[in-house]
């Protein structure tokens, strides 16, 4: 298993952070309970700093009939809306809630070329909030297939997420299960995908980026 780029930085602070923290109690305080308790809750953090930027690096077969899931979490939504910031059309919204125990890398679920990106500032609100979509900040990314068929991957900051990567440029060509970003530490991925598009998922259910189906197109 790999440690993700976006982890890098974060991962050397955090161990920075706590050696020296461990080593001025252990200098100050003569406490050899404590010094005990802080290596051990230290070595804790630390590792789950590192599972959190874990890279499973999975394989899938590449399959342009269906729609792949974009990111591992929870289905919390699936529902008609009306999307008002590209298609301001009815599509039917999937939501993925991701826990900060989950894997954070984005992938792109479906080949296409990228003809929309927007990152959007906003609120915090936690991510199940059904506001959160619109309100909280956002980055929105929108593929175009070889068919022309559209859809939207918007990747929403949640209570404890505060900082959104979206690797996105418009008019890049991109196939399905690269990266499109990662999001650091709870968050939600949600997609807007065509009316009538067949939804393979349900309300609850766990799934995994690469690896579950969301949905096929109507027309194959």
């Amino acid at each position: 298993m790999k440690i993700h780029k976006e982890g890098i930085l974060i991962i050397l602070t955090v161990l920075t952070l706590l050696t020296i923290l461990n080593l001025v109690v252990h200098w100050s305080i003569k406490n050899s309970f404590l010094q005990t308790a802080l290596a051990t809750v230290s070595v804790v953090l630390f590792l789950l700093v590192l599972w959190f930027f874990r890279d499973p690096g999975r394989k899938f077969v590449p399959d342009a009939l269906v729609i792949n899931c974009p990111a591992d979490g929870e289905i919390v939504a699936i529902k008609e809306v009306f999307e008002n910031e590209y298609f301001h059309d009815k599509r039917i919204q999937v939501s993925i809630f991701m826990s900060p125990l989950n894997v954070h890398i984005n992938r792109y679920p479906v080949n296409g070329f990228i003809t929309y990106v927007r990152y959007h500032p906003g609120k915090y609100l936690v991510a199940w909030h059904p506001k959160s979509s619109e309100l909280n900040e956002h980055a929105t990314v929108v593929l175009k297939d070889r068919k022309g068929r559209e859809i939207m991957v918007r990747q929403i900051a949640g209570a404890v997420a505060r900082r959104i990567v979206t690797y996105a440029e418009e008019g890049m060509d991109v196939v399905q299960g690269q990266e499109l970003g990662f999001i650091k530490f709870g968050s939600r991925v949600d997609l807007f995908l065509p009316a009538g598009t067949a939804i393979d998922v349900e309300i609850g259910q766990k799934v995994k980026g690469n690896q579950s189906v969301v949905g096929r197109w109507k027309e194959q």
